[in-house]
């Protein structure tokens, strides 16, 4: 029995097949006798190296064939190497490309990934048994790591897997010393492709397996082709437009995007999938405090850009409050809360959502027609993910062709502007490509990044102003406390400098709203309490 890897890298039921298939076929252009790489002998300290190349000859090969800039070429010599289809002979840890005269040969046809071997645990027990018999028991820390965990779990047949190292040494000793050592590094780099040291990005890991493999061809059953007429009639009831209004629209969307699409266009300050440098990602975070120019451009191209852009999203928050509008927003946040949320708290966040802007006097109600609220009103009876989508479509409409265009006039919007960021760009040496190349970790995991979003949110809520409606609505409609409590007391006393528009509900910082606690919650004496005291 063999112990399969549970994060097996055999390339079987992968749908990157595709890509690895236009690598294969750079590989060939770059074997070719006439046009490709040109190899030679290299003298390796005492060692001939039969049919070598070396780093600058591969990334000149890229940069000339693809009419490419050299760091482009460099990345993409760098990617051939973590394929596996390129090994060096020299610096076997690192699997990248150096633009200098180190060696590196071209990887055997039968180790290439689209040849989809299982990487067996059987099969790397025996390599690393073979390298512990070659280093006399000297291994990396590692491989040692390894080493003793497959010692653990194959113990039933480890006399076997020290039989086949032993026979597999024997037999490399007998070949010529170049044959000898071009496939021990063959060999090494294979391994550290497929079963990379801790801590580095493998780039033979795709993710969860697969249960059906996308790239067989479908068997054509009946129920096959009543998919295919199904899908035909569905094409067929679609709307048409003339091929040459959307291809207008196409250029119209590519001349406006051109410049903000990094693999188009050069990123500022540099391009991380080709420098490592996180930059980029540090002046593009989802709520930075200083946007970069770019950025506040792309929030004049339309209103959809705008709020799927959280710091776009927070800045138009800001102008809604001094318009005293700010509800709108509120209630299309909470209509996406409630459509792309778990489903066990979906009927508590339609309820939630119709008390605190639909109802009668709710405390942030917004105003929207007649037929949409009935139609809202019937289905939150049944509630589900897209029971207010009437609503927030006409709130979004509602924005758009009112606040949006008083927004993009606004000192708001132009002190952002103003205060929007151009980073310089950085210009990276080799060396220090290759120091970004080793600092390399796999990015954070998106669980992780909403939850700092959402601490950071809840961290901006309880220092920023506090919106009486949400506590006490009774206070906004000029209710007079229950009995017993202190008098009736004048809500312009506690309300904001700013003069409220007709019908605006006021809003009272952190401070006022702790006096206004302490005034309300104070009870009145009694006449009898005051004689008594008075005497």
């Amino acid at each position: 029995m063999t112990i399969r890897n549970v994060r097996d890298h055999g390339q079987r039921f992968r749908p990157r097949m595709a890509c690895l298939k236009k690598v294969e076929s750079v590989m060939l252009e770059m074997q070719d006798p006439k046009t490709g790489v040109k190899s030679q002998p290299q003298r390796l300290v005492i060692t001939t190296i039969p049919h070598a190349i070396t780093g600058e000859d591969i990334v000149a090969w890229l940069t000339n064939c693809y009419s490419i800039e050299a760091e482009e070429a460099w990345a993409l010599g760098t990617m051939l190497v973590a394929f596996g289809y390129i090994y060096p002979l020299q610096d076997h840890k690192r699997l990248v490309i150096k633009p200098d005269a180190s060696l590196y040969r071209f990887q055997t046809p039968y180790f290439w990934p689209a040849q989809q071997w299982p990487v067996e645990d059987t099969d790397y027990a025996i390599y690393l048994a073979k390298r512990n018999i070659r280093k006399k028991g000297i291994l990396a820390l590692y491989e040692q790591v390894q080493y003793n965990s497959l010692h653990k779990w194959m113990n039933y047949k480890w006399d076997f897997i020290v039989m086949q190292a032993k026979e597999q040494y024997r037999a490399g000793k007998e070949r010529k010393k170049p044959d000898r050592v071009v496939f021990d590094c063959q060999e090494r780099a294979y391994w550290v492709v497929h079963r990379p040291p801790p801590g580095t990005v493998s780039a033979m890991d795709y993710g969860l397996e697969r249960m059906v493999d996308p790239n067989t061809e479908e068997k054509q059953t009946s129920d096959f082709f009543r998919r295919i007429m199904i899908f035909t009639q569905q094409s067929i009831m679609r709307p048409r437009v003339k091929s040459s209004v959307s291809i207008g629209a196409l250029v119209k969307y590519s001349v406006t995007y051109n410049k903000h699409d990094p693999f188009l266009a050069p990123c500022l300050p540099s391009n991380p999938w080709v420098t490592d440098d996180v930059t980029y990602w540090f002046l593009n975070m989802a709520n930075v405090g200083i946007p970069t120019k770019m950025r506040v451009e792309r929030w004049t191209f339309s209103f959809g850009e705008l709020l799927s852009d959280p710091r776009g999203r927070d800045d138009f928050r800001l102008f809604l409050k001094k318009e005293f509008s700010g509800e709108n927003l509120a209630f299309w946040e909470a209509c996406e809360d409630l459509k792309w949320g778990t489903a066990a708290t979906m009927n508590d966040k339609a309820q939630q959502v119709y008390k605190t802007f639909l109802t009668r006097g709710a405390p942030r109600w917004i105003n929207i027609d007649g037929k949409t609220m009935e139609v809202t009103v019937k289905g939150l009876k049944h509630p589900h993910r897209y029971v207010l989508d009437a609503a927030q479509t006409h709130i979004f409409m509602l924005m758009k062709k009112d606040s949006f265009g008083r927004y993009l006039k606004s000192p708001v919007f132009k002190d952002t502007q103003k205060r929007a960021i151009c980073p310089d760009q950085h210009m990276f040496s080799v060396p220090q490509l290759e120091a970004n190349a080793r600092k390399r970790r796999p990015s954070i995991s998106p669980i992780i990044v909403r939850q700092l979003e959402q601490e950071e949110r809840a961290r901006m809520a309880t220092s920023g102003p506090v919106d009486i409606t949400q506590y006490s609505p009774a206070l906004c409609q000029n209710v007079l406390p229950p009995p017993g409590q202190a008098a009736a007391f004048s809500l312009s006393t506690w309300s904001s400098p700013a003069k409220p528009r007709p019908g605006a509900l006021p809003i009272f910082s952190r401070s006022r709203w702790t006096s206004l606690q302490s005034v309300v919650s104070t009870p009145v004496d009694s006449e009898d309490e005051v004689e008594r005291r008075r005497h």
